[in-house]
């Protein structure tokens, strides 16, 4: 299931004709960008099961695509490792595609990850990677042989683990993102049997207190882990390893492999970007019960334990919650009449899921496209940030058709396979998770309640007003720096810049004089929104500059933008400034925002080289609004405080 990609469509037989027509287009374009009809085709062409041959056609149209694509994002990757890499990389690009990336792979040189990371004028250091990902092997790791005692592995697998860092560290400052790194797969063949696993000097041994090590530094954040142990033990060792090919080539893995292998790769890089999903829709019959509710009656549905088939959707819906404990909205669309859809979570006992836990219920006789549609405008966020489960194909195939952006896993006829095969896709892959995260669900339900207050609102004021809303601005500390952090590489409607920073940079900025880096969280009657919204400016004499505003879609239109230009002009005005200068530079997503200073009072003063606009506000004219919110203004405290 996994090693096949087998909740991917199998390629069509026009798939020749397809990539073709792609490659004439692109051709065709030469040096002129392309539009989102050719991106939508590309991307429901990678939604297929391909193989290493076609990753690698699909890769040569993404190197050909000059200038940004609507809906997807750049990467330029440094590939790094042992052994060979070069049958890696077009599958990693042809992957990348699936998952909203167009990268491109910068290959350092056989058998040299460290003198390409040491190197200042290595291909690799002088590229301007984004991120860069170090592949591993044992048999290149000085691991490749039993230790005679407990001590000598342990200076062994250090050995190792010194080796990674150096690589590491030596490409850290030629790299604007996170550097990813792999687990390494365990080898097949036992020396002990058994005792493998108890005896340290084992290979066995060493490989998994390596690997151990290397997830002790991801869970610090001095690295992106890439688990191709965890994938290899998936899929089965034997599968995944194949000798002939280690020797012919120094392949690490089986080259049937490649394919999964790169989705797993390209999911992760994904996940950095802010490419997962954030929400599960769920169809309703024969998705999370047996049978059908509008048929069989609350009494005649299969749920509970006790027999196969109840106990199996009881498992789809025990995975929707822990989807759900850890931020992954859950909302449900479904064919059927809205009482009887309700009835089993109401009244069922043995369901784990309850209403509770849905944010947004669309039960009628709508087709499912508009029904995503609706839910996706409720919650405010794209259909690219929606998964959709159901058993019935042609359901599947009719939002696949409609809808391409949202995630629609292949399932198989027997549903206890249903949790594997949503699991084995990676639609919700992330590589950090904070306590904002886990709140994320709660956040997103309250929001949706919030849509339907305001539908039944009067007018705009009176329901921000019901709000009571406190809007809350402080400095970015350490405690908030991982989730500012993940704001940064995440937001791309709201984001006046689109600027990038890792954890260190935003720590950076925290302590640099010359910046001012502010979080604003908001707080209403429905709950904690978190931290919506990050602002850094650039301190001169006269003019402060704005280089970094973003804000989450879930708060949109309760003018939280005019609190945050509000506490960032007196700011600006304490230090004696004159001017605060905005600049708006466009991408594909962020252009609902391209209004953003004029709408706020600020002036334009030109065009920028990137094809962007610059923005003055005088601070003499500027008046703060009067807003239907409590600030709470904790930076300007602060200050007062330390002086």
């Amino acid at each position: 299931m996994l090693s096949d990609l087998a909740w991917l469509v199998p390629a069509p037989a026009s798939i020749r004709d397809d990539i073709k027509a792609l490659k004439a287009t692109v051709a065709s374009a030469g040096a002129a960008p392309l539009d989102a009809a050719f991106a939508e085709a590309l991307t429901r062409l990678s939604l297929h099961r391909l193989d290493e041959g076609q990753l690698a056609k699909l890769a040569g149209i993404v190197g050909r695509v000059a200038g940004d694509l609507p809906s997807f994002s750049r990467v330029k990757l440094g590939l790094l490792g042992d052994g060979t890499l070069s049958l890696l990389a077009s599958a990693i690009v042809g992957s990348g595609v699936r998952h909203g990336l167009l990268i491109d792979v910068v290959e350092g040189g056989y058998g040299s990850a460290v003198q390409d990371a040491a190197d200042p004028s290595s291909a690799v250091r002088r590229a301007g990677l984004d991120m860069a990902l170090l592949a591993l092997d044992h048999r290149l790791a000085g691991l490749d042989r039993a230790m005679p005692d407990a001590a000598t592995a342990a200076a062994q697998v250090d050995a190792a683990l010194g080796r990674i860092r150096m690589i590491v560290e030596g490409l850290r400052s030629g790299v604007k993102g996170p550097l990813l790194v792999q687990t390494l797969s365990s080898p097949v063949e036992p020396l002990f049997g058994s005792f493998d696993r108890v005896e340290p000097g084992s290979v066995f041994a060493m490989v998994e207190a390596l690997n151990r090590r290397l997830a002790e530094w991801a869970r610090q954040g001095g690295i992106v882990l890439v688990d191709i142990a965890r994938l290899a033990a998936s899929v089965g060792h034997e599968r995944w390893d194949d000798p002939r090919h280690w020797h012919a080539s120094k392949l690490g893995f089986s080259p049937d492999m490649i394919p999964v292998y790169a989705d797993v790769v390209a999911r992760t890089i994904g996940a950095i970007c802010g490419k997962a999903k954030k929400a599960l829709v769920l169809d309703l019959d024969n998705t999370l019960w047996g049978g059908i509710i509008g048929d069989d009656g609350l009494d005649g549905i299969a749920v509970g334990q006790g027999n196969a088939t109840g106990e199996a959707f009881l498992a789809i819906q025990r995975l929707a919650l822990e989807l759900r404990a850890r931020g992954v909205v859950l909302a449900v669309c479904s064919k059927n009449e809205d009482d009887a859809a309700r009835l089993p979570f109401r009244e069922h006992p043995d369901m784990l899921l309850r209403e509770e836990h849905i944010a947004v219920f669309q039960a009628n006789w709508t087709d499912k496209a508009s029904n995503l549609t609706a839910i996706a405008e409720t919650l405010n966020i794209g259909v690219d940030a929606l998964v959709f489960l159901d058993d019935n194909p042609a359901e599947r195939a009719q939002v696949r058709r409609e809808l391409p952006l949202v995630g629609v896993p292949e399932l198989p006829a027997d549903p206890a396979m249903y949790p594997r095969m949503l699991a084995a896709a990676g639609y919700f892959d992330t590589v950090a998770l904070s306590e904002e995260d886990r709140l994320r669900a709660d956040q997103y339900q309250a929001n949706a309640q919030r849509a339907q207050m305001q539908a039944g609102a009067s007018d705009m004021d009176s329901y921000l007003a019901s709000l009571a809303m406190t809007c809350t601005i402080r400095p970015v500390d350490p405690i908030s720096r991982p989730r500012v952090a993940q704001l940064i590489n995440k937001s791309n409607q709201f984001n006046l810049t689109t600027r990038r920073y890792t954890e260190a940079e935003v720590a950076s900025a925290e302590a640099d004089p010359l910046r001012h880096a502010v979080q604003v969280r908001l707080v209403d009657r429905f709950g904690d929104n978190g931290i919506i919204s990050v602002l850094i400016a650039d301190k001169a004499a006269a003019d402060w500059t704005i280089d970094t505003w973003l804000m989450s879609c879930r708060v949109l239109g309760r003018r939280v933008q005019e609190a945050a230009l509000a506490h960032l002009a007196a700011a600006a005005r304490a230090e004696g400034a004159r001017r605060l200068v905005g600049r708006y530079v466009p991408s594909p997503k962020n252009r609902m925002v391209e209004d953003h200073y004029a709408k706020l009072g600020f002036v334009a003063d030109g065009d920028l080289p990137d094809g962007g606009t610059r923005w003055i506000l005088d601070l003499a004219g500027y008046t703060p609004p009067v807003l239907p919110m409590q600030v709470d203004d904790l930076f300007h405290n602060r200050e007062r405080e330390a002086a």
